[in-house]
Parts: C-alpha cells; sequence; structure tokens
C-alpha cells in the first residue's frame, strides 16, 4: 500500500460517518474525499462503505479498516511524543463509551481528568449499542453486567458496583399509595422498557414478577423511564440513592442485589498500553474502586 492519505482519508470516513465531516477534520474539500475512497476501493478490489442518505457505513471491510487506522494513529502519535520526549503526555482524542444510564456518574469524572490534561480532546458516546473496541471505535468501554465480560483480545477490569432500588414519586403515591412489600405490587402501574431485549437485570426481574398489563408505560431511553417515574406515571427502577436529587421521589424498595450489576472497564489490547488509555484506566479506577 503506497497511498497512506487515501486510507487516512478513509479512516476518518469510517469513524466520522460523513464526507462533509471528514473533510472538514481533514482541512481538504468534500471531492478530494470522494476520489481517495473511490481509488481506494479500486486498488483494494473492495467496497469499504455502504453509502446513503445519512452518510457511509463501513462494510466489514470498512471496519477493519477503521481498526487498523485506530490503531496506526495512536502509534503515530507516541511516535511523534517520543520524537519531541513527551512519550508519557496526556494528548489528542480520547474516546469513550458506556450505557447512558451510568453518564451521569462518568461525565463529571471525564471533566475531572480533562481538565488536568490541556491537550485533551474528549468524545463521549452513550447508547445502548455496543461499540466495537476492535474495530477502533472507542478507547475505552465502561459497561454494565452481572459477571465479567469474555472478550476476545480485550482487557477487562472490574470498576465498581451500581445499585439499583425502585422509585415512585410523591404524586404516584398520593394516588395509588405505595406497596409494602415486593409481594404488595397487585394492582400497581409500572414504568418499563420499550426494548424487551434489554440486558439490564431489573427490567428482566419486572417481566417475571408483574403482569405485562401493569406495565403501562414503555420507554427506550432512561431518560425518559425517569421523567415518567417522576411524572407519577409509575413505579421504576433508578439507581440507588435517586432521591437526594432533591425531587420527590420516594424509595418503595431496594436495593437489590438481583437488580444491580457491576461497571467493567474495558480497552482493546492494542491501545490498552497508549500513555491515555493507561492514565484515564487509572484515574477512573480510583475514582471509581469497588
Amino acid at each position: 500500500m503506497d497511498n497512506w492519505d487515501e486510507i487516512k482519508t478513509a479512516y476518518h470516513v469510517a469513524r466520522e460517518g460523513t464526507v462533509s465531516r471528514a473533510a472538514d477534520v481533514l482541512g481538504i474539500h468534500h471531492a478530494t474525499v470522494i476520489r481517495h475512497i473511490d481509488a481506494l476501493e479500486l486498488r483494494l478490489k473492495a467496497k469499504l462503505f455502504q453509502r446513503h442518505a445519512r452518510g457511509y457505513t463501513p462494510t466489514e471491510a470498512g471496519r477493519e479498516l477503521l481498526r487498523v487506522g485506530q490503531a496506526t494513529a495512536e502509534q503515530f502519535a507516541q511516535l511523534e511524543s517520543l520524537i519531541h520526549g513527551t512519550s508519557s503526555a496526556v494528548s489528542g482524542e480520547l474516546v469513550v463509551t458506556s450505557l447512558t444510564e451510568v453518564a451521569p456518574r462518568i461525565v463529571p469524572l471525564l471533566k475531572e481528568f480533562q481538565d488536568m490534561h490541556d491537550g485533551l480532546s474528549l468524545r463521549y458516546l452513550a447508547g445502548d449499542r455496543v461499540f466495537k473496541l476492535e474495530y477502533g471505535e472507542a478507547h475505552i468501554a465502561i459497561r454494565a453486567a452481572s459477571h465479567k465480560p469474555e472478550e476476545l483480545d480485550n482487557v477487562v477490569q472490574e470498576l465498581c458496583r451500581t445499585e439499583v432500588s425502585l422509585y415512585a414519586s410523591q404524586t404516584y403515591i398520593d394516588a395509588f399509595g405505595a406497596p409494602k412489600s415486593l409481594d404488595d405490587l397487585a394492582g400497581h402501574r409500572f414504568v418499563g422498557r420499550a426494548d424487551a431485549g434489554t440486558g439490564a437485570p431489573y427490567y428482566k426481574w419486572l417481566a417475571g414478577h408483574v403482569a405485562p398489563n401493569q406495565i403501562i408505560f414503555l420507554a427506550d431511553d432512561y431518560q425518559i423511564a425517569n421523567a415518567a417515574v417522576r411524572a407519577g406515571v409509575g413505579l421504576g427502577f433508578m439507581s440507588d440513592g435517586a432521591e437526594a436529587e432533591g425531587s420527590d421521589l420516594i424509595k418503595v424498595a431496594g436495593p437489590v442485589p438481583e437488580w444491580g450489576a457491576s461497571l467493567w472497564l474495558i480497552t482493546h489490547m492494542d491501545l490498552h498500553r497508549t500513555a491515555k488509555v493507561q492514565a484515564v484506566s487509572k484515574f477512573l479506577k480510583e475514582r471509581l474502586s469497588c
């Protein structure tokens, strides 16, 4: 392969998702981006992207290019640091992903970490989608699971335990009363999850302990679910201690061990030893230790 400009361009298109954003990052015209992609696909005799109205989605070959491109970018950054005598510097872009539910705990810590390192740019990806570290979609993933994830080529470290309780608003309790125990849930209304396949243990528990017609409000985002509980729609699950936020939330039950899960810090072995990944991993483990 003798044209690194084309590979660099394809890497940024895979990471950014659109030609225009990649062009902005690279400081080149969007027509140049398209020309590089076309030339690279022709040279490789492989389709790197699926083109659609929303942008460019990497194919399997494109995702492999993204993985290699991320690792190569990190190695060039390390080389530059070594040349300038700053191999231990924490700088450049750091991409972190997690479930949206844990973002309120993670974002303040990332802000504190960024304040300690002037040259660091943070990108935070939150959502239910599992971003693939092996394809360079993120440097660090923070995931919740009851048991240690077994993932090939990933380094997995336990951060902390997250506990969950069942809550209701004062508005709901005034209208329907509060259950006396977890054996007293008949007739109560619940806020549940729109995606029945969610792996959250408390939603699995809910499905096995209340009738389907009791789950009267379904949300596909934890913030929407929390808003519904606060509005008095029904009982719902939140991180233990949510009542301390100054709202009219009332803890109905919990924390229950089987509702909770551990948070795991996951990095890919190709990037695990880079200065910034090591630094932020150490920082998060210290601040979120079990």
